[in-house]
């Protein structure tokens, strides 16, 4: 219906062209103008348009062709650009601002130039266009596609090849059995981290990159098999965290090409195309050399027992292409590696900030584990109070605030009683959604007693899903397939951090709890603190 319709916007420059031949060089001149002005006007008349040019141009078209709807409310931005400028710095905090100034929280529109957005800062919204069928792709990023995103989980369109992948992921790597089988190298790089934060000696640190690294080792040996030692280091994960932290800076940029077409054609003035262009070999090459490898040990019978030798064993209508099993694996170190060290500094910062909330935490791992032995993962069902710290941090410090990748609308439907037309980007605004007040009593307020059951005002809640008040792993069909791995690794990590030490501030660095969003949204100035055994 579109094409229809750009034939029939067009036909008045052909008309116009014919009157006016032959055309001299005033002609020439005075058919530009009217061009410009024509294509300034019909600009003017989509920006106009509640929630900008992209949804005027889709609106006005489906006038002229006999098609009327609700319009959803929203921003207009500015003309040809629209909204870009709310997807920039923290776009979850303006996003939340424009929906509230629109009076459109249950859901507003804008546009990221040619592109159409909706946006809900609504748990029930929220649901209806996570568990919707209409909303089963995401929107593809020249970066996703570039760095081979799109044959991988994550990205790969709705269809046969994408369910295979998930399922195999959940029966090979995110199981309950093989979440429990994992758990001697989670211990080991436990133990590793003790040894590396007690070299300090009391002396001030940041603990980001221990935990980055403690969290890629611990992928890397799902994944790949490979084990390597926090204190030693290794060439080969240091490697991979270029490789990884290069793609996060991609990823998590907002590429104007990917919503304004004439910079897609052959413009590339943020340099994405020529980053990309510079990394995937060398993804290539990295992940390649490992399937090398793990079929040199098939082949002499020197069996092991990871994800790599998963994907080598299927067959028939499973079995991948080598460069299908790259893109795979590749995008579970990637999105494996962020999320559990974002999160874990962001409760050590509160833990800091809030020594009676650290207090109360010791006094239950005292209690339940005790001084006299190490804390092993089964302690983690008798915790009743961490995991509620866990949940506290998790909703006011959402990793993924916008639920990382958004939605895309493969057919049209209607949301919230509104008419959302087919290749319509969807967003969920989870940072929103967990300190709306119309939600949440005091969101303001980090209260773990909030998740303890039986205390006055306590919330049985689920963050997997299931109550869209505090989802931070989505929900649905693309709901984040190793969230159980996640938030297993999360709390049996903090409840040995505290167990072992008292997290103090330093008298000269101030906990900053400021935020940047890259891929995730993480502390802009890392945590500095002193451990005291």
């Amino acid at each position: 219906m579109e094409t229809q319709t750009l034939q029939i916007d067009s036909l008045w420059v052909v008309a116009l062209a014919s009157k006016l031949a032959p055309l001299s060089s005033r002609n020439i001149a005075i058919l530009l103008v009217v061009l410009c002005l024509a294509l300034l006007g019909l600009a003017l008349t989509y920006w106009n348009h509640p929630g900008g040019p992209a949804w005027g141009r889709y609106w006005c078209r489906r006038v002229v062709c006999g098609g009327r709807a609700k319009v959803i409310p929203g921003p207009r931005g500015v003309p040809f650009l629209g909204s870009m400028g709310l997807m920039s710095g923290l776009a979850h905090h303006k996003l939340a601002k424009a929906a509230e100034q629109a009076c459109a929280k249950r859901l507003m529109a804008f546009s990221l130039s040619e592109t159409r957005v909706i946006i809900t800062c609504n748990p029930d919204v929220a649901r209806e266009i996570l568990n919707s069928s209409h909303f089963a792709d995401r929107p593809i990023k020249e970066s996703a596609y570039s760095l081979m995103f799109n044959r991988a989980i994550g990205f790969a369109p709705y269809g046969a090849y994408w369910r295979s992948l998930r399922r195999i992921a959940a029966t090979h790597l995110f199981c309950p059995r093989q979440i429990l089988d994992s758990e001697p190298r989670r211990r080991a790089l436990a133990a590793q981290m003790m040894s590396v934060i007690s070299s300090f000696g009391g002396n001030r640190f940041q603990p980001r990159e221990i935990i980055k690294g403690a969290s890629l080792n611990n992928m890397m040996s799902s994944v790949f098999g490979q084990e390597y030692d926090l204190n030693s280091g290794s060439e080969e994960a240091d490697e991979l965290k270029g490789l990884v932290e290069e793609g996060y800076g991609l990823l998590g940029k907002l590429n104007w090409s990917d919503h304004v077409p004439w910079l897609a054609a052959g413009l590339d003035l943020q340099k994405v195309r020529f980053r990309c262009s510079r990394l995937a070999p060398k993804v290539n090459k990295f992940v390649g050399r490992i399937i090398k490898e793990h079929r040199n040990q098939i082949k002499y019978c020197q069996k092991s027992q990871d994800f790599v030798d998963v994907l080598l064993s299927l067959q028939g209508p499973d079995k991948l292409a080598d460069s299908d099993m790259i893109a795979v694996l590749w995008e579970m170190i990637f999105r494996g590696t962020d999320t559990v060290a974002v999160l874990i500094e962001w409760i050590l910062a509160r833990m800091v900030l809030r020594p009676d909330v650290q207090s109360k935490v010791h006094e239950e791992l005292d209690r339940v584990v005790g001084r006299s032995r190490p804390l092993v993962e089964s302690d983690l069902q008798s915790l009743v109070y961490l995991p509620a710290v866990v949940k506290e941090v998790l909703r006011l410090h959402p990793p993924g605030p916008l639920l990382s990748w958004a939605r895309l609308a493969i057919t049209e439907t209607t949301v919230d009683g509104y008419h959302v037309p087919a290749g319509t980007t969807a967003m969920v605004n989870m940072w929103a959604i967990t300190r709306d007040p119309e939600v949440w009593d005091d969101p303001l307020s980090f209260r773990p007693e909030r998740f303890v059951s039986g205390n006055a005002g306590s919330t049985e809640i689920s963050v997997f899903g299931s109550d869209l008040r505090l989802a931070p792993f989505g929900s649905g069909r693309r709901v984040c397939p190793g969230k159980a791995l996640g938030m297993t690794t999360v709390n049996y990590w903090v409840a040995h951090l505290l167990h072992e030490f008292e997290w103090v501030r330093t008298g000269q660095d101030p906990v900053d709890l400021s935020e940047v969003l890259k891929l995730s949204s993480e502390m802009a100035n890392p945590l500095t603190v002193i451990d005291d055994i």
